[in-house]
């Protein structure tokens, strides 16, 4: 406690051996930041820029990949900062608005994800109809839910937090996440059942609106024609690879979080590293590879750069 400025600070006890291995951390960290930056980015702009890639699919691609830009953005240079400090400390405020930034970007993932999969359900089971359900305003007010949905439920955890007495300044972890809880003198069971309520909101219920359209879809296309299911495959798989690999990103989370006593820290440092790097990473990979009209857009920079 400072007791002029009256600021709590935090430990982030999850370090392992800093000082010893401070410029590799750092080097490692700050060559991922700098790839999801640029990785993310560029597609954005190539939505953001092309009149063809102007349409649902698109622009949910977009905002999930602006998502990662924004939560990398609230935890890297953090962590690039701690790599070359002496002392792991983080404000208590701060730490908080970290927590807030990394669950309502993650629970905006799994609804931009779920209104991509309704997106595609309606391209593929309801092709004539499309141009009529999927709406510039229709897409607008998904985009809307998506982030303010995950940023009101959140916010309302985070301020029940702010006044709960601390009974340890020591987070076992490289960044705030639910690792905070440990630190109350006092466990909360309405804020216990409000994590689960949010949890099933934000989570549980998207992926299963996720797999309940994705299985229509499979079903529509098995019973059509070659051509459709060549369609549903190509749009469809970027989309489930996304979703299967941040539930697993999730559940390491959850499984980091409850189960913080049982794992060794260097097990928990290297876990802890993996949910931050995948899934920012991942994502624009899968999106230029897999998303036909965005590799065409890709493949068609890289050449004019090489000319260049």
């Amino acid at each position: 406690m400072d007791a002029d400025l009256n600021v709590t600070y935090i430990t982030l006890g999850g370090h392992v051996e800093v000082h010893k291995y401070r410029y590799l951390y750092f080097v490692i960290m700050f060559t991922a930041y700098i790839l999801i930056i640029c990785c993310n980015s560029s597609i954005i702009c190539l939505v953001f820029i092309h009149q063809n890639l102007h349409e649902p699919m698109y622009i949910f691609i977009a905002a999930l990949l602006l998502n990662s830009v924004v939560s990398s953005t609230a935890i890297y240079p953090k962590l690039l900062i701690d790599f070359l400090s002496d002392k792991q400390i983080i404000t208590y405020s701060a730490c908080l608005f970290q927590v807030f930034m990394f669950y309502f970007l993650s629970g905006s993932e799994f609804l931009l994800l779920a209104a991509m999969s309704y997106d595609r359900y309606v391209s593929i089971c309801k092709p004539l109809q499309y141009p009529t359900i999927m709406r510039k305003t229709t897409v607008s007010i998904l985009l809307v839910l998506a982030w303010l949905v995950p940023a009101c439920q959140i916010s309302a955890a985070v301020v029940l937090n702010i006044n709960n007495k601390l009974c340890s300044f020591t987070l076992k972890g490289i960044y705030c996440n639910n690792s905070v809880n440990f630190l109350y003198c006092e466990g909360s069971k309405v804020l216990s059942v409000y994590g689960i309520v949010v949890l099933l909101n934000l989570a549980l219920f998207p992926m299963l609106f996720i797999l309940f359209t994705y299985t229509k879809i499979l079903i529509i296309s098995y019973r059509s024609c070659g051509e459709v299911r060549k369609k549903a495959a190509q749009t469809c798989l970027p989309h489930l690879l996304v979703l299967i690999n941040y539930s697993v990103l999730l559940t390491y989370d959850v499984i980091t979080v409850k189960l913080e006593t049982e794992f060794p820290k260097t097990v928990r440092f290297v876990m802890t590293l993996q949910i931050v790097m995948y899934n920012p990473l991942f994502n624009p990979v899968i999106y230029g590879l897999k998303v036909r009209e965005i590799s065409k857009h890709l493949k068609r920079l890289f050449s004019q750069a090489k000319v260049n």
